[in-house]
C-alpha cells in the first residue's frame, strides 16, 4: 500500500468515528509529529562540537569525572 492510499484509508476512518477521545488522540499524535527534533534547532557549530565530542569519546579521548570536578571546584572556589 502506498502512502496516498494509507492517507485516504485513515481519513475515511477519521470521518466515520464518533468518538471524541479517538479524535483527540489522533490530533495529539499529528501535532507531536510536526514538532521538530532538537538537533534541527541547534546551530551548525553546536552540531559540529557535539559530533567532535562523540568522536573523541569513541577514540578514548576522555577526561575522568574526578579530574573535571577538581578543575571546576578550583575554578569556582567550591569546596
Amino acid at each position: 500500500m502506498n502512502i496516498q492510499s494509507k492517507k485516504l484509508e485513515l481519513v475515511q476512518l477519521i470521518l466515520n468515528t464518533e468518538k471524541p477521545a479517538i479524535l483527540e488522540k489522533i490530533e495529539d499524535i499529528l501535532k507531536k509529529g510536526k514538532s521538530s527534533d532538537w538537533w534541527d534547532e541547534i546551530s551548525e557549530a553546536e552540531r559540529k562540537a557535539i559530533e567532535m565530542g562523540i568522536s573523541e569519546a569513541n577514540n578514548g579521548e576522555l577526561i575522568p569525572h574526578e579530574v573535571v570536578m577538581k578543575e571546576v571546584k578550583a575554578k569556582y572556589k567550591l569546596s
